[in-house]
């Protein structure tokens, strides 16, 4: 994995992590967090959704869609985790 990788991986784990905060209320946990939420977002919603038949597609957009839907997904297993 070159350089490139990462920092593509640390743009797109901060945009999609950015929207989840958003989407998710109360959600955001700063710029590190919310890369962190985004990158772990990526692998959750790269495991589950072809699991789904989801197929977004490739490219960068792809990725940050696919990255946003496990970072809300995370989101929301944290708060519930967090309430109980």
């Amino acid at each position: 994995m070159g350089l490139e990788s990462i920092i593509v991986w640390l743009i797109v784990g901060a945009i999609a992590g950015w929207l989840a905060g958003m989407v998710v209320k109360g959600g955001g946990f700063g710029l590190i967090g919310d890369i962190i939420v985004g990158i772990i977002g990526a692998v959750i919603a790269g495991w589950l959704l072809p699991r789904l038949g989801i197929f977004i597609g490739g490219g960068i957009v792809a990725a940050i869609i696919d990255a946003f839907i496990g970072a809300v997904i995370l989101l929301i297993i944290l708060r519930l985790i967090k309430r109980a």
